[in-house]
């Protein structure tokens, strides 16, 4: 019976997509032995105050948020394959470097890379899965790809924590070997799925003013939904970001512990992952995202009240479950939102929460943390993540006095596939 569930689910999705949830696997392992530690690993090689080594993040999501416009109409103009290949091998690149530097500058310089050629490949993969799966089975694709993610996540922190602990640079070449073996992976065996020819496309892109986003800026309920998420992630990457420093400056607790917390998280979204989704995809989307944000901002508060390992693992936790909650919703509302001529757009706007804030995260928390102490970081973003809810329950409110057409994947399909 295993195999043939095992079989049926195989053939409800076209090889390509299995091709990604394989590469995003291998990737994410090399991936997540370094960025849960970072902030550990800049912030020890420069002894700066911890506004400094944030606002390296800054720049980074700064320069994140212009590559985000630009990989849009790029991903619809030109297609997802090349762009995606291009950027994974840069970011193999990025990860070695990153062993080599030794100075602010260095630091700052591979933070402009970083930036630069991050958002293309989130954006091509985005608008590729929404090219590649109909409407009705989005809900359901984008959680087996995080399925996907989450699994390397599980594996890469606990592994990368004893690594890191010896040896950075071994950790920073993993990675850099998982980025370039997805790219090949990519370059050999994926096909274009831009659903347009690149003529019908060249002839209609120089006829958009800004390239096509005065007309998805006047979209009030996507716009609003972007902002929302952006709030929620400034919680999430508060959590990934500055939690690791926070807990061994403050509390004591070294890589090689810690690391089991991020993994926590991915085995959390393995496990529950595909459950959650036939849950919520019954329900309104704004609700249901409302409810994921809640989680979020209850995680942010409780790590002020944290004094060691199993507090910053229940918050862990409880930001997981919001986590399972939101992630596939926003993701799946955003792509059905979409024309097929302005995927790539629409995935740039959205795609453009977490450099945004990263930056604002990052930045915020240094800040809070410099001059008014280290639990005034878990207050802002406890603030910051109270708004978002409080706005999602208000957009589900006045939809629910005025109905509109929501996106059709939230619904409850008779056969979902899994």
């Amino acid at each position: 019976m295993i195999a043939g569930n095992i079989s049926r689910l195989k053939s409800t999705y076209p090889r390509q997509f299995w091709l990604m949830f394989l590469g995003m696997l291998i990737s994410t392992i090399g991936a997540s032995m370094i960025w849960p530690f970072l902030m550990i690993y800049v912030s020890s090689r420069l002894e700066l105050p911890m506004t400094a080594v944030a606002s390296l993040l800054t720049i980074n999501s700064a320069v994140i948020l212009a590559s985000s416009f630009l990989a849009g109409p790029l991903i619809d103009r030109y297609g997802r394959k090349w762009m995606m290949v291009a950027s994974l091998a840069l970011n193999g690149g990025y990860f070695l470097l990153l062993g080599q530097a030794h100075s602010y500058l260095a630091f700052a310089g591979l933070m402009v890379w970083g930036g630069l050629v991050n958002p293309v490949y989130r954006v091509g993969a985005d608008a590729m899965m929404a090219d590649l799966v109909p409407p009705e089975k989005r809900v359901d694709a984008y959680s087996l790809l995080r399925l996907s993610n989450n699994a390397g996540i599980a594996i890469g922190p606990a592994i990368g924590g004893f690594i890191a602990s010896s040896s950075y640079n071994l950790a920073f070449f993993i990675a850099a070997a998982g980025m370039l073996i997805y790219s090949l992976l990519l370059l050999v065996f994926a096909r274009e799925t831009l659903p347009t020819t690149q003529g019908e496309v060249e002839q209609r892109l120089p006829k958009e003013k800004w390239g096509g986003y005065l007309v998805i800026l006047r979209d009030r309920s996507f716009i609003k939904v972007v902002l929302f998420f952006t709030m929620v992630t400034v919680c999430a990457a508060t959590m990934w970001v500055l939690m690791p420093v926070y807990a061994k400056q403050n509390f004591g607790v070294q890589e090689r512990q810690y690391g089991f917390i991020p993994t926590t998280n991915a085995i959390m979204v393995v496990a529950l992952q595909v459950l959650t989704t036939q849950i919520t995809k019954r329900h309104a989307p704004l609700l249901v995202m409302a409810v994921g944000a809640a989680f979020y901002t209850l995680a942010t508060g409780s790590v002020s009240l944290a004094t060691g390992f199993w507090g910053f693992w229940i918050a862990m936790v409880i930001m997981s479950i919001g986590e399972l909650v939101i992630v596939p919703t926003s993701s799946t509302y955003v792509a059905n939102q979409a024309p097929p001529d302005k995927r790539g757009r629409y995935m740039s706007i959205y795609g453009l929460s977490w450099g945004l804030a990263t930056g604002i995260g990052s930045l915020l928390g240094g800040f809070l943390n410099d001059t008014f102490g280290p639990k005034a970081i878990w207050y802002g973003a406890f603030a910051i993540g109270s708004i978002a809810v409080i706005g999602y329950l208000a957009m589900y409110a006045a939809h629910k006095r005025t109905p509109i057409a929501q996106p059709t994947q939230i619904q409850a399909s008779p056969d979902p596939d899994l």
